[in-house]
């Protein structure tokens, strides 16, 4: 099993520090001082790391500002993307070590890699005080997400997770519902998602037989960090890889991205007391699993939020009032169980319930404002034209934490009490040993 890096896991800060030392760099105006664009011509001078698949909408996303360089370990990716008239003159580069040699004419990095190097293309932007857009889930493990979060809390540029649906209007309409108290005081939540990718039989072990690696990829690059295995279709191209330890969290840190931040969001969590696993098959060595549920318990949090459980199921797991068929029967939802009532949500609908009882409810006042999208958020707040986006390390890097740690105390066992301050397990030291990974020689995250 992997074992955490040698060097000092950051301490200092704890998830509430995070966000109030972010916060005062961000007094001013709402966003950082540093929004000064290198371009002559006002556009941000931007370089994207990884530009084939989510990274390739995000260069389509910069087809306004000025392209600077652009980076992947695959060769048809960076063709590709280098086709495109904005990114005409862009210096190209298949390793992002050897990107970072020259970012004196960049004002901001987007990452899009495979989750298992998203720590280390995004760490050497912040210390070079560049503004960041990092895919979801922002890190591999809670390790690399802590290191990431107190250096973007250092930089005082401007950060964004590519959580997209954190910028559409439901996830927004939601917000307001639950903290209006439209449903009274939450103490309850539970989260569900049906995608099943991960193990569930031999069926689905990780390969013994080793295939051709592609001419256009450099194989090496792409394991990074991971220890070494032989190319095989199961893990390039994606975005299924994500189920390997090696490589990424499953569904857990994937879809918890999109998920989990709603009631993160809504309830204004914080970090989790205890941890603890409810379902699930025995831990693979390798492979995350297909179907799964944990429960988190969160203390009371200011402004009246009461202390809260909230519970996470993946693939065939669902909740016992689903079952029970006493809310709709929804294949993924949010739910909010309140003292006067319950909300239902989706990515892109929601339902008071019961619904008689809500059927003359007048709604409150509009007062998140709409987002003009997750990439154009954070590109107008990087030129200083607009506020902090809402999705910033601050606020994602303790969501990647707690999803994170959903999969340790899947993977321990057992019920966990969290020290989020000092990233140790009181009742269950050995189970620390999933908070991070030994990286392969010639990698380090410094």
């Amino acid at each position: 099993m992997n074992t955490m890096n040698n060097q000092s896991v950051p301490n200092s800060l704890s998830r509430r520090k995070f966000i109030k030392a972010t916060a005062a760099t961000t007094a001013i105006l709402g966003f950082p001082a540093i929004t000064q664009s290198k371009s002559p011509n006002g556009k941000l001078a931007v370089g994207l790391i990884g530009v084939g698949g989510r990274g390739r909408g995000h260069v389509a996303a910069c087809r306004n500002e000025q392209v600077v360089a652009l980076c992947d370990v695959n060769k048809k990716n960076l063709d590709g993307a280098a086709r495109f008239p904005w990114c005409k003159g862009a210096r190209t580069y298949k390793d992002f070590r050897n990107f970072y040699e020259k970012i004196d004419d960049i004002d901001a990095v987007v990452v899009s890699t495979t989750e298992h190097t998203h720590a280390f293309a995004t760490l050497p932007a912040l210390q070079a005080k560049k503004h960041v857009y990092c895919e979801k889930p922002l890190t591999r493990d809670v390790h690399e997400c802590r290191i990431i979060t107190e250096a973007a809390a250092k930089a005082g540029v401007q950060t964004q997770m590519g959580t997209q649906i954190h910028s559409g209007g439901n996830y927004r309409r939601v917000v307001e519902l639950i903290q209006s108290g439209a449903i009274g005081p939450v103490r309850e939540a539970h989260t569900w998602v049906s995608r099943a990718w991960g193990w569930k039989s031999p069926a689905d072990d990780t390969p013994k037989e080793s295939q051709p690696v592609p001419p256009e990829l450099d194989w090496d690059l792409w394991i990074g960090p991971a220890p070494f295995r032989p190319f095989h279709s199961v893990y390039f191209p994606g975005p299924k890889w994500y189920r390997w330890w090696d490589f990424g969290n499953g569904t857990m840190s994937d879809l918890g991205s999109h998920r989990n931040d709603l009631p993160w969001w809504a309830l204004k969590l914080d970090a989790p007391l205890t941890i603890e696993p409810l379902t699930g098959p025995k831990p693979h060595h390798d492979i995350a699993p297909a179907s799964m549920s944990v429960k988190y318990t969160f203390g009371a949090r200011g402004d009246g939020y009461p202390a809260v459980e909230h519970t996470w199921y993946q693939g065939t797991e669902k909740p016992k009032i689903w079952h029970e068929k006493k809310i709709p029967q929804w294949g993924n939802g949010t739910l909010f169980i309140g003292e006067k009532g319950m909300l239902l949500s989706e990515y892109s609908k929601h339902v008071l319930l019961p619904e008689d009882k809500f059927k003359n409810f007048e709604r409150p006042k509009q007062w998140i404002e709409p987002s003009p999208g997750q990439q154009a958020e954070w590109i107008r707040a990087c030129k200083g034209e607009g506020p902090e986006p809402l999705c910033h390390f601050a606020y994602a890097g303790p969501l990647t934490e707690a999803n994170h740690l959903g999969n340790v105390a899947y993977r321990a066992g057992k019920k966990l009490e969290w020290d989020a301050k000092n990233m140790k397990f009181p009742n269950a030291p050995e189970a620390e040993k999933y908070l991070g990974r030994t990286y392969r020689k010639g990698w380090s995250l410094s």
